[in-house]
């Protein structure tokens, strides 16, 4: 079963997409106001409005996670990170090499989700 995608329900979905895409430097497929998309190799990164899944009730609330990180690989993340530091609010973690090897920058996005640019050793 492939995975296909992961989707942010957000109360400002221009917000959220632009941020995403300073992030990636890919510009966001809008298919409506309610909803945006960034289709890459593997996954696909959906933005939406809550008016996209009303049908579910209160099942998902914007800004309220704490549970997930967004992941990118990148090959310099050092690179990338002083690409965005300027943009950032809210840096969680500065480029570390994690104790696995990984190095990864972590920080969040205007809805507080948790982003994590990393690249693997070589």
């Amino acid at each position: 079963m492939p995975f296909a995608s992961i989707r942010i329900i957000t109360d400002d979905v221009d917000r959220l997409a632009a941020f995403y895409e300073r992030v990636t430097g890919l510009t966001a497929e809008r298919l409506a106001p309610v909803f945006a998309q960034f289709a890459g190799p593997g996954a696909t990164l959906a933005i939406a409005a809550p008016a996209t899944v009303a049908m579910l009730g209160d099942a998902l609330a914007p800004a309220a996670n704490r549970s997930i990180v967004v992941e990118f690989e990148v090959p310099d993340v050092d690179a990338e990170y002083g690409r965005l530091k300027s943009s950032l609010a809210d840096v969680v973690l500065p480029p570390t090499t994690m104790p696995w090897g990984n190095r990864s920058a972590l920080f969040r996005d205007p809805d507080g989700n948790l982003v994590n640019l990393f690249s693997r050793p070589a």
